[in-house]
């Protein structure tokens, strides 16, 4: 049985909660914290949203894994940028690798030491995390539409 649909609705589902939350933290959230210089704005919101957002992505990091493997099966072919579909998959494993280097840094390094001080630097992350996750859910759909 071909199960590629529900691991595509999988993978959007989690997409829509990853990227809209982000665009909720960076356009709503951020601009109040920021405005009140209250880091607990974005530590409430961060702890909400983590127990939804960390298992959707989880979700898309596992199913987009797996449709990768079915469109073109062998992991050298997804870097091989030799026609659309293995150009879209070697895109969005360079931005998995830029949100997980991006979202290592922030919970290792900025959060722990969150402060009004440190306030605007956890804003470029959320700034970038947010244009990676959009730029993640365009590809998406380069790939579902004949590829960059």
């Amino acid at each position: 049985m071909d199960y590629f649909w529900l691991l595509l609705f999988a993978h959007v589902l989690g997409a829509t909660i990853w990227t809209g939350g982000h665009l909720v933290l960076a356009l709503l959230i951020l601009p109040r914290a920021l405005n009140a210089r209250d880091p607990a704005i974005l530590l409430d919101f961060e702890q909400g949203f983590e127990r939804i957002g960390m298992p959707a992505l989880f979700v898309q990091v596992a199913t987009g894994l797996w449709m990768a493997w079915q469109l073109s099966p062998g992991l050298s072919s997804w870097l091989s940028f030799n026609d659309p579909v293995t150009s879209a998959i070697a895109a969005k494993l360079v931005l998995l690798l830029a949100t997980a280097g991006l979202a290592l840094n922030a919970r290792f390094r900025v959060i722990t030491t969150l402060s009004v001080e440190s306030l605007p630097l956890m804003g470029w992350h959320i700034r970038a995390v947010t244009l990676l996750s959009v730029l993640f859910v365009a590809t998406g759909v380069f790939i579902r539409t004949g590829g960059f």
